[in-house]
């Protein structure tokens, strides 16, 4: 099925078919790009996480293309996330699109959506890994690693993980090919709490100013 577009002054949006349900890209396209960095969500919450707004509203001044991507399971509205192999088959099912411009794609996401673009980027030929909040372990199970999920990637990755966050802590993360960013205070979501030492504001700029950075040396 031929994807299909709506437009408005800041936006492109595609529907695009799957094997596992329509998915949905909303393109905030630089003027003059380099990169397509595409950017999942997690399993509790959609594309409009602070950090997937702040980048989308961000990396387009420097030259890259965002493409914030939406399950199938989100699109058609349900509430529980899948099993990580239908959200892999959703994320194969848009990669054609997000590799439509020509340009190297580094896909990320957040949380499980990080999980997806770690388990995929090998064999999609994606540029980079973007890990936001990546989920090292359920909360208060550190036992039940996904280190192999993140330490298998086999491309470039940032990961930016915030410094109380239940699913991993910076301190936890193995010794690894990978670049990690912390955000102070943060929890899964970057929310720091009123008696932190940084402003709300100030923690979404880490993430934005890190990946900006990152990216303007991938390409």
């Amino acid at each position: 099925m031929a994807p299909r577009r709506a437009h408005s002054s800041d936006v492109t949006t595609e529907i695009i078919s799957t094997d596992a349900g329509d998915a949905r890209v909303t393109w905030h396209r630089a003027r003059t790009a380099r990169l397509v960095l595409a950017l999942g969500h997690g399993a509790g919450g959609g594309i409009e996480a602070r950090d997937l707004r702040a980048l989308a509203a961000a990396l387009p001044a420097h030259g890259v293309s965002v493409a914030l991507v939406e399950q199938p399971w989100r699109v058609a509205g349900k509430k529980v996330a899948p099993a990580p192999k239908t959200l892999d088959a959703g994320w194969r099912g848009v990669w054609p699109a997000l590799a439509a411009p020509g340009l190297p794609v580094i896909s990320g996401g957040r949380s499980a959506g990080a999980r997806v673009a770690c388990r995929t980027a090998t064999e999609l030929g994606a540029h980079a890994v973007l890990a936001l909040g990546f989920p090292l372990h359920p909360p208060g199970r550190p036992e039940k690693s996904r280190a192999g999920e993140l330490l298998g990637a086999g491309v470039p990755i940032l990961v930016v993980q915030g410094g109380n966050d239940p699913f991993g802590r910076p301190e936890e993360f193995p010794d690894g090919p990978y670049d990690l960013v912390e955000v102070p205070s943060g929890d899964h979501g970057f929310a720091v709490p009123k008696r932190a030492d940084i402003t709300q504001e100030q923690a979404v700029a880490v993430v934005t100013d890190a990946v900006v950075q990152w990216t303007g040396s991938r390409g």
